[in-house]
């Protein structure tokens, strides 16, 4: 990579530091709160091939990002691992040692993959995983894919190095977020290296159905897991951490909590996303994007495009959670759906 040309700030004064790159809009999964199946159904229609970004661009951008200050690069969808040969890409990009490459995955293919993504050069995986009860699990993933080849994904995960393993649970009070449910999910992974993180139900994309009262604050959630099992406030890993970590004051791990809605992180987000079509997003709750596919193909040079980006994230003002969390309407009426941008 080649020397950093000065890390760039937003208008709020915020770093480019992370750069999220979806790789497909496909899945294989249709979760209630990202592809409901009414609305990403067997007519739907993908990302023709020849729009998606080849591994050489991806590439491209990343090693003209890490210019401007982009240093952990986290790979999603859709399903990631849907996409044919990933772990050339994860190569490709691992030519720069100091690098952080991350992965968000469902899981469901990830026991096939987790030796060849870390031999490739990938650091660690993110599984989505919203309940340990295969009932609920079925319900919220609207999959015939059993819970069980997750959870063998997540042990060849660990099993492999590509962790500590982390979980995101997305909590929907009417679905998984009852005390049961949530002891549950948080008990199952006490005493091990894994941790389970647990996300207020946001309103990212419009298909959802989004409303306020199925949020589960992030404060109930954690007490209601001190209750039983007590547990104590970690300070951040490093500026920026969107997960709030509590440690078990037996030692038997730790778990997380993202509040976006309730005690949105705004002022300290430092990621920008670029789709699988490859158009840039300064936000998850963006309503659309740049294109860059276009400059990649049609000549620009690694100064211009360079100079785009710099361009981009010092023209960013991005604060949704913020302005929704005064006005808990959304926003903004048409938002990228998350399997177009990734979580």
């Amino acid at each position: 990579m080649s020397a950093p040309s000065g890390v760039v700030r937003d208008t709020l004064e915020r770093p480019l530091h992370d750069l999220r790159i979806s790789v497909t809009d496909r899945c294989n999964f249709r979760c209630v709160y990202c592809m409901p199946r009414e609305k990403f159904g067997a007519d739907h229609s993908y990302l023709p091939r020849s729009d998606l970004l080849t591994f050489d661009e991806i590439a491209r951008v990343a090693r003209v990002g890490g210019r401007l200050g982009i240093r952990k690069i986290r790979l999603t969808g859709g399903e990631p691992l849907l996409r044919a040969g990933i772990a050339d890409l994860i190569a490709e990009l691992r030519i720069n040692p100091d690098l952080d490459i991350a992965m968000t995955t469902n899981g469901a293919l990830l026991g096939a993959h987790a030796v060849s993504l870390k031999a490739a050069g990938l650091d660690r995986v993110t599984v989505s995983l919203d309940s340990i009860n295969p009932v609920v699990f079925e319900q919220m993933s609207d999959t015939r894919i059993p819970l069980s080849r997750v959870l063998a994904g997540i042990a060849a995960a660990a099993e492999a190095g590509l962790g500590p393993v982390k979980l995101n649970a997305v909590v929907r009070r009417e679905i998984n977020g009852g005390h049961d449910h949530l002891l549950a999910l948080a008990d199952h992974f006490r005493g091990t290296d894994t941790t389970v993180r647990f996300i207020e139900y946001m309103d990212v994309g419009t298909t959802n159905g989004w409303n306020l009262g199925e949020v589960v604050p992030a404060r109930i959630i954690v007490d209601t897991i001190s209750a039983v099992f007590p547990l104590a406030l970690v300070p951040p890993r490093y500026p920026g951490e969107v997960a709030a970590r509590y440690r078990y004051r037996d030692g038997m791990g730790e778990i997380g909590v993202i509040s976006s809605v309730t005690n949105p992180f705004c002022r300290s987000c430092t990621r920008a996303r670029l789709s699988a079509d490859g158009q840039v997003h300064t936000c998850l709750f963006s309503s659309g994007g740049f294109d860059l596919r276009s400059h990649l193909r049609s000549g620009a040079s690694d100064l211009e495009l360079e100079a785009i980006l710099r361009r981009l994230w010092l023209g960013r003002k991005d604060r949704y959670s913020e302005l929704r969390s005064a006005a808990t309407d959304s926003v903004t009426t048409n938002k990228i759906e998350m399997s177009y941008i990734g979580g």
